[in-house]
């Protein structure tokens, strides 16, 4: 988790998404993590993101994007160099039609691959290159100055054979801003989408760290307490190597190095004897007792209870007898 910002009610989902990945990616690059000539910066996102806007807009980084794409889309294949044709009028921009729910419309793939999975058999990939949706200046591209651009990119569908508990699964589609792609590099793409670990990561911020728990009215302080649980979300990262697998009986062993923070949250407490602890090198005195404490300010009755109390009614009754 490297960044959080809430929406307000006039925000652009989109043009704020921009900025944060702007934003994220720039600090990447200043810290060292991309230097010229690496890959690209893959960003994958679930449903609900242009993923095409955000493609635009982000070309001038080295980011390539990965986002989920409804069942009911329609995508337009590119019609290469335009040219008049021989009855002259405008060059056609689009070339054929592929609509995810009419199997009639797919033309034939670029690349097609298969392979096995360890929990739902096998999945198939089919990818289609150089794919891009048709614009319409409204919305997000009202503002756009000049003829709307052709947005072309990669898309990939997939589908499994199973899932476990014998579930039926829909097949998924997904769009991705960079083109030429080879049947391994489709392979990485479906597979970087791991919704299962998104899900999983919420409902950790939500149920073990509390993230919705506190009923706050100021949104300074929602936002404070949001970054203190993504801070305590990165100790748990940072901590897997000196955390211990201490797993629930019907839970299955974890690699080394691979635990889940909710893991290593249970053997959390457990690392502060692996930790460096600073040794202070100035000698310890001996803290004043009860008795040698100043009593500045304190009342007679105050200074009554530092009187030593006789310990056995024996010497009391003695001590008694003595006085008369």
């Amino acid at each position: 988790m490297l960044d959080a910002i809430r929406l307000g009610p006039a925000d652009d989902a989109t043009a704020v998404t921009a900025a944060q990945l702007r934003e994220v990616v720039t600090r990447l690059v200043h810290a060292g993590q991309w230097r010229p000539g690496d890959a690209d910066i893959l960003v994958v996102m679930d449903t609900g993101y242009d993923v095409t806007r955000l493609a635009y807009v982000l070309a001038d980084l080295p980011v390539e994007l990965v986002g989920r794409l409804r069942s009911d889309r329609v995508m337009l294949r590119d019609a290469g160099p335009r040219r008049s044709t021989p009855r002259g009028g405008q060059p056609s921009k689009h070339g054929g039609v592929l609509t995810f729910s009419k199997p009639a419309s797919w033309h034939t793939p670029d690349q097609a691959t298969t392979c096995d999975t360890t929990r739902c058999g096998t999945a198939e990939a089919l990818a289609w290159d150089r794919m891009h949706p048709r614009l319409q200046a409204r919305g997000p591209w009202l503002d756009h100055c000049g003829e709307l651009p052709l947005i072309n990119g990669t898309l990939i569908r997939l589908k499994v054979e199973y899932l476990p508990g014998d579930r039926d699964l829909k097949p998924v589609w997904r769009w991705s801003s960079r083109t030429g792609m080879t049947g391994q590099d489709v392979d990485v793409r479906w597979q970087a989408f791991r919704r299962f670990d998104l899900e999983h990561t919420f409902r950790l911020f939500k149920r073990t760290l509390g993230w919705t728990v506190p009923k706050v009215r100021d949104p300074h302080t929602a936002d404070l307490w949001t970054w203190l649980i993504i801070a305590a979300h990165t100790q748990l990262r940072l901590a897997r190597p000196l955390a211990e697998d201490l797993r629930l009986p019907w839970e299955r062993p974890s690699e080394p190095r691979r635990l889940t923070p909710a893991r290593v949250r249970r053997g959390f407490r457990h690392l502060r004897v692996k930790t460096a602890r600073a040794q202070t090198l100035q000698a310890r005195t001996r803290p004043p007792t009860r008795l040698e404490e100043p009593q500045v300010g304190a009342t007679p009755r105050a200074r009554a209870k530092t009187v030593k109390r006789i310990e056995t009614l024996t010497e009391h009754v003695r001590l008694k007898q003595q006085r008369g």
